[in-house]
């Protein structure tokens, strides 16, 4: 007796194992490789600054120039994904950032550094986040924001995992074989895991998993906006300034966290592993969040998320002692983690679904700014005083700013 079409078609579309889950798996691996590994540059920050006598502003610059290039050039890795598809746009990034980080190895002075840094590590590293988090929102119509979730936090996860290894790698050989490793490394692991990317289920006979439940967040009478209507709107200019501030504080913290307890009399592998807190507690920031935000508005979480990252760093000014650092290190990777993964979601719930893509990308950018004045100012600050408090300082203050910002924050009129 023949199956029914009906039982044929439940066939099709339910495999026993479904790809989607291992185009998560690669992408999230990728993240830990791509961004993961960019974000602990304040673990090679001391050594680098100490061997060629920089001070702390002009070693901290080339990568704020790397992050400003990066959310650039990014805009065009994601257009450059949906055209040619994911696999070659992550192909080439992993050649670029394989050989930057090898061919820091070779580094003897400041054009080079800032070259290196700067242009090839920040052109590879560009093209791990917008095909990435695209290609899996393509896999993904149920559980896309936890997918989203997971697949981003293997920056935090890199961020937990790396600092102590790549720091006793350092002790043990130095920071330019370090360095070359690295780079190796990055392109043996991404070269393979791109083999795995499909840039849709389509491709493969698929449909996208579709098993879900209608976010009350996308409910609203609010109308999708184009990315010309939004950019009209003050809201539009609010939630970036609230991610430009963001990038300023966190990458601030990211890059001078490190050189600011060593100097205090830390040891390296101590204050590196206040880094790794800040990355672990930032991963179940982004799943726990993001998990909340199915239940109340986006809104609402990202005030909850600036509220404990203003606290944080009002109390890092009187983190002194082991227990009052591991305090700061669990809030405020809290509070980071669970901005980064609200930024679609609050896109989404002031301006629609229509233009998501590149509303997020301009926010995306906004952070990027943010991360590229922060730490070099940061570093400026600290040459002239020899302390970091006024720069901790204006991190507090400006978040506390993105936190007044975000109480006025509500959908906008809808005209037309």
């Amino acid at each position: 007796m023949t199956k029914s079409k009906d039982s044929i078609t439940k066939d099709i579309k339910s495999p026993p194992f479904f790809y989607g889950y291992i185009i998560v798996i690669v992408c999230f691996l990728m993240m830990i490789t791509g961004w993961g590994l960019f974000y602990i540059y304040g673990v090679f920050f001391g050594p680098i600054s100490n061997e060629f006598g920089w001070n702390h502003a002009l070693t901290s610059g080339a990568y704020s120039l790397a992050i400003l290039v990066s959310g650039v050039l990014g805009i065009f890795a994601g257009r450059l994904s949906d055209r040619f598809g994911p696999r070659v746009v992550l192909v080439f990034c992993a050649l670029m950032l394989g050989a930057g980080y090898a061919l820091m190895a070779l580094v003897h002075n400041i054009w080079q550094y800032y070259l290196i840094y700067g242009v090839v590590i920040s052109t590879g590293v560009s093209g791990f986040w917008s095909p990435l988090i695209s290609t899996v929102a393509r896999w993904f119509i149920g559980r896309r924001g936890l997918m989203t979730g997971i697949v981003s936090g293997g920056i935090s996860f890199g961020t937990f995992l790396l600092p102590p290894l790549v720091t006793q790698l350092i002790t043990v050989w130095d920071w330019r074989i370090t360095y070359a490793v690295i780079g190796g490394a990055v392109m043996v692991i991404v070269l393979i895991a791109a083999q795995f990317l499909k840039p849709n289920p389509q491709i493969m006979g698929l449909e996208a998993y579709t098993k879900t439940r209608t976010r009350p967040n996308y409910q609203g009478k609010n109308k999708d906006y184009s990315f010309k209507a939004a950019a009209k709107t003050r809201q539009f200019w609010m939630v970036g300034m609230v991610y430009l501030c963001f990038g300023a504080a966190q990458m601030t913290i990211m890059v001078h966290i490190v050189p600011h307890l060593t100097g205090t009399g830390f040891s390296a592998i101590a204050a590196a592993s206040i880094l790794s807190i800040i990355g672990g507690v930032s991963f179940a920031g982004r799943i726990v969040m993001g998990i909340i935000t199915d239940k109340i508005k986006a809104k609402f979480s990202l005030i909850m998320c600036l509220s404990l990252l203003t606290i944080s760093l009002l109390g890092l000014q009187w983190a002194d002692t082991p227990t009052r650092l591991y305090l700061f290190a669990v809030v405020f990777g809290f509070g980071y983690g669970g901005l980064s993964c609200l930024q679609s979601l609050i896109s989404a719930e002031l301006f629609g679904l229509t233009s998501l893509g590149i509303i997020t990308a301009v926010f995306s950018l906004s952070f990027n700014i943010g991360g590229s004045i922060g730490p070099f100012l940061a570093g400026y600050v600290y040459d002239i005083n020899q302390s970091y408090y006024w720069a901790f300082t204006a991190c507090f203050i400006i978040i506390a700013a993105a936190l007044v910002i975000s109480l006025g924050l509500k959908p906008p009129r809808n005209t037309g």
